[in-house]
C-alpha cells in the first residue's frame, strides 16, 4: 500500500477546471492516481466526424453508450488522444511527472466482455451486444512501481478484453475497482456540480454528507445515469469504508477545495 495515496476521478464535462486540477496537483505532496473522463470532448469530435451517439437502457434500469466499433474508434480518439494528452502536459508545467495510460497500456486495468445488454424494444426484451465490459483487474503491481517511480498515472479508456482488444468501460467503475485493489482511503470525484444534488434542477441542492447506506436508499428511487453514478459510488464502500468526496470540478481550485470537505462528503461513521 502507497502511504497517503489518493484517487482522482476528473469527470469529463466541458466546464471541468483542468488546469486548476492541474495547478492543485502541483502544489499536493501525497502520491495521486488519476482517472479521467472526457465526455465533452468525445460528443465535440463526434459532431466534427459526423457519429451519432447513441445510448441504450437496460431493462434495470442503467444507461450506457452504445460502443461499437466506430465508436471505439471515436473514444480512443477522443480520450487516450485529444483529453489524455492535454491533461498529462498541464501536469507536466505545474510539477508533476504524469504518464499517460489506457487500460491496455501495461494491462492496468483489465475488462471482461459484457455478454450483451438486455433492452426493451416494444413489447420485446432484446440482447445488444457491443465492444462494452466491466472492469475485473488492476494490474495493481505497475501502478506502485509509477508511484513510488514518482510518476503520476493518469489512466482512461478504453480498457482490455480477454483477448486482448480495446472495450468501452463506465469510469466510475474503474475508480472502485482501483480503490478496492490498492486499498486507497481518499476518494476525490471532481463533477459539474456543487456535489450530489437531491434535485438536479436545483444547483443549490447538493447533499453536504451521505452514508454508504443513504446511497443504497438513493438508488433504488433514481433512474438512467444518476443511477448508475449512485451504484459506482456504492461500490467505492465494497468492504471498505474510505473518505469520499462529490466535488464541484469548476471552482478555481478543484482539488483543494475537494479535499477540504467542500461538496458532498460520503462517509461512515
Amino acid at each position: 500500500m502507497i502511504a497517503d495515496l489518493i484517487l482522482i476521478k476528473v469527470g469529463g464535462g466541458a466546464s471541468i477546471n483542468l488546469l486548476g486540477v492541474a495547478r492543485d496537483l502541483g502544489s499536493l505532496a501525497n502520491p495521486v492516481i488519476v482517472v479521467q473522463g472526457a465526455n465533452a470532448v468525445r460528443d465535440a469530435l463526434a459532431i466534427r466526424l459526423g457519429v451519432e451517439k447513441r445510448v441504450i437502457t437496460s431493462v434495470s434500469g442503467y444507461s450506457s453508450v452504445f460502443s461499437d466499433d466506430e465508436a471505439i474508434d471515436l473514444l480512443s480518439m477522443a480520450y487516450a488522444g485529444l483529453a489524455n494528452t492535454s491533461l498529462v502536459s498541464a501536469l507536466q508545467r505545474f510539477g508533476r511527472n504524469a504518464i499517460g495510460l489506457t487500460g491496455l497500456d501495461g494491462r492496468v486495468v483489465t475488462a471482461r466482455r459484457n455478454v450483451g445488454i438486455r433492452t426493451r424494444q416494444g413489447e420485446k426484451t432484446i440482447l445488444i451486444r457491443d465492444r462494452s465490459g466491466k472492469p475485473a483487474g488492476v494490474n495493481a503491481a505497475l501502478l506502485e512501481l509509477l508511484l513510488t517511480a514518482g510518476y503520476t498515472p493518469v489512466l482512461t479508456v478504453p480498457l482490455i478484453d480477454e483477448l486482448g482488444y480495446p472495450v468501452n468501460a463506465e469510469n466510475d467503475d474503474v475508480v472502485a475497482l482501483i480503490r478496492e485493489a490498492m486499498n486507497i482511503p481518499r476518494v476525490v470525484q471532481l463533477v459539474e456540480a456543487a456535489g450530489l444534488l437531491r434535485d438536479p434542477d436545483r444547483p443549490d441542492s447538493a447533499f453536504a454528507h451521505l452514508s454508504s447506506a443513504e446511497l443504497e436508499r438513493l438508488e433504488t428511487q433514481a433512474t438512467g445515469r444518476f443511477k448508475r453514478k449512485l451504484y459506482a459510488l456504492r461500490r467505492l464502500f465494497r468492504g471498505a469504508s474510505p473518505w469520499v468526496v462529490l466535488a464541484d470540478g469548476r471552482r478555481d481550485h478543484p482539488v483543494t477545495d475537494a479535499l477540504a470537505g467542500v461538496g458532498t462528503v460520503i462517509a461512515d461513521g
